[in-house]
């Protein structure tokens, strides 16, 4: 028995409606997990995912490990309690923050330093999966290779190479039947290596699939083939999970192609300098022609943010330096992506998914 048992309620085309049963609790995919990078999303609390209606929210290893520290985050129980989140966790591995610091990287490994204090660590494979152990999420990421694109074919295949024996070792170092490990694809956007990766990956047999290293730079083009190609190779009956992606074009056309959760930081990043997505794409609500608006940020949104305040009020409130405003587009944005989500399982239920993705490429595409 898996830790995950995933169940495909329904298919349209390739793309899939489901559900995930974990040992803690459930989420419906396809799936979008907001981002508390530090045992929070910036701005929210607890309260506020459970209100909108978030089934599982992101913890980052890197973050968490420095500040307040995995054993502190265990003496609380887990990070869920740590932060009184009711729903399910996934931590990820630290890696893509790890490799973002150009850190020394070898067969064993990789060194790196503290954004807070400059202080040297290392993260191992297997300290990777010790670490999130203790943080007691309800899914962990193995320990991965994330290389930058473009990179040059030599480099794509060492990240390729390390990240299927790392992926070994995470495996054999993995000992909480309680927390599901999730393997993870590379390969740029070369899709014979995405194909190659992604069955080096499924032959260990992991409880889920992260395809990771796409949404660094390279345009929607470059890698929809790449994942596409990966997706070929991945099992159907685990969870598939696009790592770092959150767009709304990219969001349909990754679930076109079989992707099953999500997570992103674009949401409350935009949230917080006041662009809003809504229907008729991005809104920045710091405009000037918004001053006396007393339109909502979304008619079509159902949040609560919507439902009470003006565009004129949320302005001013970005005019005055008030935090309540990030605050207030950060809770619309994750409600309104979240909104896209049921519209989605809907819309494949129904066998219309194809005209709901073209609905959100002709306003996002």
């Amino acid at each position: 028995m898996h830790p995950v048992e995933f169940q495909i309620r329904a298919r349209d085309g390739e793309a899939r409606s489901g559900v995930a049963h974990t040992a803690r609790g459930t989420y419906s995919t396809p799936c979008f997990m907001p981002v508390g990078t530090r045992a929070a999303i910036k701005y929210l609390s607890a309260a506020d995912y459970e209100r909108l209606g978030a089934e599982i929210v992101l913890g980052n290893t890197y973050h968490l490990m420095l500040r307040p520290g995995a054993e502190t985050i265990a003496h609380f129980g887990g990070l869920g309690k740590f932060s009184d989140w009711r729903g399910l966790t996934l931590t990820d591995s630290g890696g893509f923050q790890v490799f973002s610091l150009e850190p020394k990287m070898d067969d064993d490994g990789v060194t790196f330093r503290s954004t807070y204090d400059g202080s040297t660590h290392r993260f191992t494979p297997e300290s990777a999966v010790h670490t999130q152990q203790l943080l007691g999420a309800d899914i962990q990421m193995v320990l991965d290779v994330c290389a930058p694109l473009p990179s040059p074919p030599d480099v794509i295949r060492v990240a390729l190479d390390r990240t299927t024996a790392w992926a070994e070792r995470a495996r054999a170092a993995h000992t909480r039947d309680d927390q599901a490990l999730f393997g993870i694809v590379q390969g740029g956007i070369d899709e014979t290596l995405r194909a190659e990766s992604a069955q080096r990956t499924a032959a260990m047999e992991f409880d889920g699939y992260g395809i990771g290293g796409l949404s660094v730079g390279e345009s929607r083009g470059e890698m929809l083939p790449a994942l596409a190609a990966a997706i070929a190779h991945l099992p159907h009956d685990r969870p598939r999970y696009l790592m770092g992606v959150g767009d709304p074009a990219s969001l349909v056309e990754a679930v076109a192609l079989g992707v099953d959760q999500f997570d992103c930081v674009m949401q409350t990043r935009i949230g917080r300098h006041g662009t809003a997505l809504t229907s008729a794409g991005k809104l920045h609500v710091k405009n000037a022609k918004h001053a006396l608006s007393d339109e909502p940020i979304d008619a079509d949104c159902s949040c609560e943010v919507c439902a009470r305040h003006s565009r004129g009020y949320v302005r001013h409130l970005f005019q005055v330096g008030e935090p309540t405003g990030p605050r207030l587009v950060s809770l619309h944005n994750i409600a309104w992506t979240l909104q896209l989500m049921t519209r989605m399982r809907t819309a494949i239920e129904q066998h219309t998914f194809d005209a709901l993705r073209q609905q959100v490429l002709a306003v996002w595409g």
